[in-house]
């Protein structure tokens, strides 16, 4: 049984991992759906949202709960919800997520503020982006700007789709309801690549529970002292054994992009829930398209890992 420290109202390290190490996110629609259940979950549950990192095959989580019960109750429903979701969108019914979570509170200033680099930098560590504030999964540059990765929406001269769809959202959120991959997909399916980020920026915008302010007290509450911070501050969290396989994770979107060319897919999705010997016949293919690592095909195709001898270069 997993040894849980806890302490109320202090800053806590969530981290959770994927079952089996299998990949969690395969598109834009993906990180939404599971920000906006974090949101809606975080509410529910009385949970503080200092800061969110959805990677590929792990989550992490800088938040502070009034009580470990709490605190267990809100990762257990954001991961049961996402895997729901998950398995509506592939047709599957399989697990997402390890069983138990891992968790470590931060008791000192310098350990929070450790905690928040550590978190904000990890798609930066894994080659995502060159700044933790360039990649929209971490949410940060939302402190700074309602728009941050689109142009800014004027509601009164949107298309008819990109209204009816901010209505749709509007309702959503207020009946304390997630986004799901069906409503997404009909929602976008008339906008225009512009159009669709902006629908993003504005779910975000619309659901988000991220207190800034706290996260901001870590840096003397300035903004700009968080991303100074972030740029030159490498962070280890020595509480969390996170082991990662291959170099990059850039590597799983071009996996994404080589399926849906080669494949002629209309959603990423739909590989999911093919049998394990066609998901084992797309091996070689991404073998030679990509320079992602057996392991990190067979994460991204949800194949059983092999043993080390089977582990070639």
């Amino acid at each position: 049984m997993y040894n849980r420290r806890f302490l109320s109202g202090i800053l806590n390290h969530c981290y959770q991992r994927s079952f089996e190490g299998g990949v969690l996110f395969y598109s834009k629609s993906d990180y939404l759906v599971w920000f906006t259940i974090v949101c809606v979950m975080a509410r529910k549950y009385r949970v503080r949202v200092l800061s969110l990192c959805p990677m590929p095959d792990h989550t992490h989580y800088s938040i502070v709960a009034g009580s470990v019960k709490d605190l267990s109750a809100f990762m257990g429903a954001v991961n049961r919800t996402f895997s729901h979701a998950m398995n509506q969108a592939c047709a599957t019914k399989q697990s997402w997520f390890e069983t138990t979570f891992g968790s470590a509170p931060k008791t000192d200033v310098k350990n929070g503020r450790s905690n928040l680099l550590y978190v904000g930098n990890n798609p930066v560590e894994r080659k995502l982006e060159v700044n933790a504030e360039d990649c929209r999964w971490t949410f940060i540059a939302y402190a700074a700007s309602d728009h941050p990765f689109s142009e800014k929406l004027v509601i009164r001269r949107a298309s008819s789709h990109l209204r009816a769809a901010i209505q749709e959202i509007r309702a959503q959120h207020a009946s304390g309801k997630p986004v799901n991959h069906a409503q997404l997909k009909r929602m976008t399916s008339k906008l225009t690549s512009r159009e669709r980020e902006q629908l993003i920026d504005y779910i975000i915008v619309t659901y988000n529970v991220i207190d800034y302010e706290e996260a901001l007290r870590f840096f003397d509450r300035k903004y700009m002292n968080y991303i100074s911070a972030l740029h030159t501050t490498t962070s280890h969290e020595y509480d969390l054994d996170e082991t990662f396989v291959g170099k990059s994770d850039a590597c799983y979107k071009t996996m994404t992009q080589e399926l849906l060319r080669e494949k002629h897919l209309a959603d990423i999705h739909e590989f999911l829930s093919w049998p394990r010997s066609d998901r084992e016949a797309l091996v070689e293919l991404l073998r030679r398209r990509t320079s992602a690592s057996l392991a990190q095909i067979r994460k991204f195709l949800h194949l059983p890992k092999l043993s080390p001898a089977g582990l070639k270069p």
